[in-house]
């Protein structure tokens, strides 16, 4: 038979095998697409030409999106050998992103046509943040299609939103608790609350972590607030609460190490570590995509962020070297904050640079993990250790 009827029977063989639905089908599961494969991979070689691939695609375009649709066109057309493997197969059909996925687009020998994200029309509210959002976070234009196509805002950034309303939560109740809500940190009983992280009390572990829920006073709270909210959210509606709570978390652990390593008589509050780790990689990425970044006014946000970062980062400083209200004991250091910019700039710009790609098939990830696992345990013997051999006199406990 002749080329068309050849591809009217392949397409009669898709219909057959995929299911009837309404609107938009969720991505079937990764046996159906091993049976499909099988269709048109015969001799079992786990390899199928992208003519029959694009025929299927073309079969089924009406239930994808059309900005995935034409990335998946792309996809077969850049295509130098002619075949395209199984795994590539199921990765593709079940919008499973690779790494040789982004390749054969950025390589392919096809533009995508269709107009940018940015110049379409008629979208509602909801559509136009989701738009806002990846043009905000995103260098390429084909990874905000693919993003603003596939989110479902389920689940929601709820991550920074909860640590963010503890942290308002806990500062409520400590400013009742002391009668002060404007630096908070000069009460004579603000060290006295189990969450504070101080040089004493090293070896009780949770203070490394819970000492993000308290906060030298309303000027410090607000301030992180902000820029979780401004920032944090829309980084974790793009790249998720695991990979987003992962730097933030290893922000926070960072900024006490340090502290306990470099200011070692010095107390440590506030969410800094974690906020100033989010920032600094959200900053460093779009100067690393400068050309890339469409978002608006970027030149001046990154100035009014930096601004903002120094002001509260001076208000640390100040306060470190500020007559105590509870001597001996110094007020809390600021070092934390530069244990979260050293952890933006490593592991937040490698999740920050690989949407949607597994940070395992990274180098760089790898350097940066054991770059930062070397230090935890330098940190750990150093808490151990370096303290009785330096023979360093600490603050009394509170």
């Amino acid at each position: 038979p002749g080329p068309a009827v050849a591809a009217c029977a392949e397409a009669e063989r898709i219909e057959e095998l995929e299911p009837e639905a309404e609107g938009r089908p969720p991505a079937a599961p990764e046996d159906h697409w091993k049976v499909l494969f099988d269709q048109f991979d015969p001799g079992n070689t786990g390899y199928i030409s992208t003519g029959k691939f694009r025929s299927l695609l073309e079969s089924h375009g009406s239930n994808l999106d059309p900005h995935k649709r034409e990335v998946l066109l792309a996809l077969a057309d850049s295509r130098e050998d002619g075949q395209i493997c199984y795994q590539d197969f199921v990765n593709l059909m079940g919008n499973k992103r690779s790494n040789s996925f982004r390749q054969a687009i950025l390589q392919g020998n096809r533009r995508l046509s269709s107009k940018a994200l940015l110049e379409e029309k008629g979208l509602s509210l909801s559509q136009r943040l989701i738009r806002h959002v990846a043009y905000e976070t995103l260098p390429r234009e084909i990874d905000r299609k693919w993003y603003y196509d596939s989110y479902t805002c389920c689940p929601p950034p709820w991550f920074m939103i909860t640590v963010t309303l503890l942290e308002v939560a806990f500062f409520l109740y400590n400013g009742v608790s002391l009668g002060q809500f404007v630096l908070q940190v000069t009460h004579p009983r603000y060290l006295k609350n189990s969450l504070v992280y101080h040089p004493q009390l090293r070896a009780q572990a949770w203070r490394y972590l819970t000492y993000i829920f308290m906060h030298a006073g309303i000027e410090h709270l607000g301030l992180n607030v902000v820029l979780q909210l401004l920032v944090g959210v829309p980084l974790e509606m793009v790249h998720g609460a695991t990979r987003i709570g992962l730097v933030y978390v290893a922000g926070v652990v960072a900024g006490s190490l340090a502290v306990s390593v470099a200011d070692m008589t010095a107390p440590v509050v506030g969410s800094s570590g974690g906020v100033y780790a989010l920032v600094s990689a959200h900053l460093a990425n779009i100067v690393m995509n400068w050309s890339g970044m469409k978002c608006q006014f970027k030149l001046l946000r990154m100035a009014v962020a930096l601004i903002c970062m120094s002001m509260e980062f001076g208000r640390a400083v100040w306060l470190r070297f500020h007559p105590s209200a509870y001597p001996p004991c110094p007020h809390p250091s600021f070092v934390a904050h530069l244990g979260g910019v050293a952890v933006g700039i490593t592991l937040g710009v490698v999740v920050l640079r690989n949407y949607e790609q597994r940070l395992q098939d990274q180098s760089l990830w790898w350097i940066f993990v054991a770059m930062y696992t070397i230090f935890v345990l330098f940190a750990v013997f150093w808490n151990i250790f370096a303290y009785t051999l330096l023979d360093l006199k600490l603050p009394p406990p509170p």
